[in-house]
């Protein structure tokens, strides 16, 4: 992959971390939590998730070989290139954390408008 395991967990740290400061300074009160896909929960327990998260990937990106297949059985799918290797896999997950963080960004801002 040419990139080191750390370059690419920073970039998930850095979103992820991002994330998590957007749950803690909406805080529990700010929210419709009955009404967010019927979840519950304090926010730190969300924030203490996604710390437990960023452990795993990091663990799961330093024993990672990029160019093997994807762990899991995964079918390959010639459509879908996180199905190529382990590398393009790490890369989908860099690309749905950072996704995930823009949605949670405009979440943010309109519920401060509101």
């Amino acid at each position: 992959m040419g990139i080191e395991p750390d370059a690419v967990a920073s970039y998930v740290d850095r979103a992820v971390e991002a994330m998590a400061d957007i749950v803690g300074d909406l805080g529990d009160d700010l929210r419709d939590r009955a009404a967010e896909f019927r979840a519950s929960g304090p926010t730190a327990d969300l924030i203490a998730a996604a710390q437990e998260a960023q452990r795993r990937f990091r663990a799961d990106i330093v024993t990672a070989d990029p160019k093997a297949r994807p762990r899991g059985g995964a079918a390959t799918r010639p459509d879908e290139l996180e199905f190529v290797s382990q590398g393009h896999a790490l890369l989908h997950v860099m690309e749905e954390v950072c996704q995930h963080l823009g949605q949670m960004e405009i979440t943010r801002d309109l519920l401060r408008q509101s």
